[in-house]
């Protein structure tokens, strides 16, 4: 009966053996399972990262559309104003309603105040100045060798900058330097009159 009691070195061994091999399986699939979570926290970062990046360019996109409609409102009032301003020039001095112009001067004001507020600022095309591709849209050459060429003569349309950029050039004339000819006109009138 003693026989019975105690387990057999054989029995014990291949015990050790399968607790052994079950230990050694349970240990592959914990370090399986780790990687698995150490791919999904990668997975759930890089998610997490491009769902960030997603809400930024779709901000950017909405802001960039905004100011696109924006700007195209702001170059509708610019013709309004532009318009207004050239009906305003020629209301005569003598006006029998001198109410009337007022209220019109100040519907004038409260226009430019309002493109001023969505920061619409007028390009300053100041006569003398050097022509600028950038702001200057140049519409006439004038000959004249009064000033330097490619100054700006005259200023026919204003032009207007959103912000920081050009939302219209201003339409300038600019000057363009006369070229002597060796006979003239009027050289060959006096030639032709003796």
């Amino acid at each position: 009966m003693t026989e019975d009691r105690q387990p057999d070195i054989r029995d014990l061994e291949e015990q050790f053996e399968e607790d052994a091999d079950e230990a050694s399986d349970l240990q592959e699939r914990l370090e399986e399972a780790e990687r698995e979570r150490d791919q999904f926290r990668t997975m759930a970062l890089r998610y997490k990262a491009d769902l960030e990046n997603y809400k930024k360019r779709a901000a950017s996109e909405m802001d960039e559309t905004r100011e696109r409609a924006n700007a195209q409102l702001l170059l509708k009032l610019i013709g309004v104003a532009d318009d207004f301003n050239r009906a305003l020039d020629y209301v005569p001095d003598d006006s029998s309603d001198a109410g009337w112009v007022e209220g019109l001067r100040l519907t004038q004001r409260g226009i430019e105040n309002a493109m001023q507020t969505e920061g619409l600022s007028r390009i300053e095309a100041a006569i003398g100045q050097p022509f600028d591709v950038y702001e200057h849209e140049a519409v006439f050459f004038e000959p004249t060798n009064e000033v330097a060429e490619g100054t700006v003569v005259r200023v026919v349309r204003n032009g207007y900058r959103l912000k920081n950029r050009v939302l219209r050039a201003a339409q300038v004339s600019v000057a363009q330097a006369v070229l002597p000819q060796e006979n003239s006109e009027s050289e060959i009138q006096n030639q032709e009159a003796q």
